[in-house]
Formats: C-alpha cells, sequence, structure tokens
C-alpha cells in the first residue's frame, strides 16, 4: 500500500478529485502551516489568518480545475488564492491588528550574511521587524513574506503575484530599503520598543 505522505501534490490532488479525503488531508497538512505564516504576516491578524487559511483550502477543494501543474508548483498558486483573501479582507477592513510575540507563529524571516537587512534585524529583534513589515504596503509587504519569510525563489513569487521576475526584485529591494529605514528610526525614538524588550534572533 502506498504511503500518502511520500506523494508528490499533483498526485494528491488527482486523488482528491477521485473522492479520497485522506490525500486532501495530507496535502492540507502539507501546506497549512506556510499558508497561514503568510496570512498572518501578511494581516496581522491570527483570527484573520485563521479564516484566510480555511478559506484557501476551501476554495482547492471547490476548483480544483483552476490549478495548472504545468504553470507550477501547488505552493504558489495556494500562496496566490492566500494573497487574494488578504485583499478581500483588507477590502472589508478587517485588519490591521499588530502581531504579538505571546503565541503567534515563528516568523523567523532567512537572511544571508552580510545581509544589511539581516544584520539589522539580528541586532533589533524579530518583534520590532514584524511590526515594520505590517506597517510596508500591501504589494512590498507581500515580497517580503513570500520571499523572505516562506524563502519562495524570485520566480515562484512571481506566479503567486501575477507579475514579472523583474517586478518581484525591485519590490523586493524597496520593500528591504523600506524596512531597515523603519527599524533604524524605531531604535532612535524614545517612544519606539526598548532593545532588551526585543526578542532576538536565535
Amino acid at each position: 500500500m502506498i504511503d500518502p505522505q511520500t506523494l508528490s501534490d499533483e498526485e494528491l490532488l488527482r486523488l482528491t478529485r477521485a473522492g479520497d479525503e485522506h490525500a486532501f488531508t495530507v496535502l492540507y497538512r502539507r501546506h497549512q502551516g506556510p499558508v497561514y505564516r503568510f496570512a498572518l504576516q501578511m494581516s496581522g491578524s491570527q483570527s484573520v489568518a485563521d479564516d484566510i487559511t480555511q478559506e484557501v483550502f476551501l476554495a482547492l477543494m471547490r476548483e480544483f480545475s483552476r490549478f495548472d501543474s504545468s504553470r507550477g508548483s501547488l505552493a504558489p498558486y495556494l500562496y496566490g488564492v492566500a494573497r487574494n483573501q488578504v485583499r478581500r479582507h483588507m477590502e472589508r477592513g478587517k485588519f490591521q491588528v499588530p502581531i504579538h510575540d505571546d503565541g503567534g507563529a515563528s516568523l523567523e524571516p532567512i537572511t544571508a550574511p552580510g545581509d544589511p537587512l539581516g544584520d539589522l534585524t539580528l541586532r533589533e529583534g524579530l518583534s520590532a521587524l514584524r511590526q515594520a513589515i505590517l506597517t510596508l504596503p500591501l504589494h512590498y509587504r507581500e515580497v517580503v513574506a513570500l520571499c523572505d519569510l516562506e524563502e519562495m525563489s524570485y520566480e515562484e513569487a512571481a506566479r503567486s503575484i501575477g507579475c514579472a521576475v523583474g517586478t518581484i526584485r525591485s519590490r523586493l529591494h524597496r520593500a528591504h530599503a523600506l524596512l531597515i529605514q523603519k527599524l533604524r528610526d524605531a531604535k532612535e525614538t524614545p517612544s519606539g520598543v526598548s532593545r532588551n524588550s526585543m526578542r532576538c534572533f536565535k
């Protein structure tokens, strides 16, 4: 008997279309965490992130035919659905609610050695970075969430958002510059978050 855990997303989708509920459960468990983290970083609200995650997988169940494996893997498709749901929630005015460090999902960004943004966030802490990301315009916030937090390639992020790879590169560059400035400003402002109260990256 084949273990569903060893099957590809495409094979699990094929089984799900045939009525295999266990195959869908495996798909859900495989992708639920990353989709939730993306929605949380985009919205700043755990309840909104929960809602968006459920809506993404309900949409997948209802509209299997919308996913075309020839255009890329399932993950960018799910992020694209999540992105659309985030925008719908934003139109309804359901966020932003600040993310706090008590009980939130782990959203540690991956930073490269010598990266000025990475160097700064290592010093300034995760809490300040989360708050700074939430203040970015939506089109910058989503590329940071996809490329830095979820480690997607530029090509995958471009498929999720529906734009050119060059657009992803330029938005990410601008987003990093804005984050560096926001974190420096927060450090220099007396009302900003204290260094000692921040939880730094491990």
